[in-house]
């Protein structure tokens, strides 16, 4: 069974990027957009289950949307208004989903890095 999840860390603080808003979008192949799942990150920095998994985890194409600008200013930080990263997009494929995919976020108020965890 599939199953798909992500870590959000806060490169800035050397710390996981708790209480962190996420938007998990299926993107139509003709262009529609079906909102899955609105979540916050736990203490860890991860989403607690996971993002999706089973039969709702499928093979097509996804979008995370990680609201960075929000985190950053509940911290209390001093960032320019609008802040330079407010919402960080992350569309993928998933061409096979009977496997583990993660999208991992690591992130500062001025830079992020992504990749294909497993």
């Amino acid at each position: 069974m599939g199953r798909l999840t992500t870590h959000v860390l806060d490169t800035s603080t050397g710390l996981p990027a708790a209480d962190l808003s996420i938007a998990l979008w299926w993107l139509e192949p003709d262009g529609g957009r079906e909102l899955l799942r609105e979540v916050r990150t736990n203490a860890d920095g991860r989403v607690d289950g996971g993002l999706l998994e089973g039969s709702a985890f499928r093979v097509g194409t996804y979008e995370i949307i990680f609201h960075v600008g929000a985190y950053f200013w509940g911290l209390g930080l001093d960032l320019a208004d609008p802040a330079f990263l407010d919402e960080i997009p992350i569309r993928f494929g998933v061409g096979d989903a009977s496997g583990h995919i993660h999208v991992p976020l690591l992130v500062s108020p001025f830079g992020y890095s992504t990749y294909r965890g497993s």
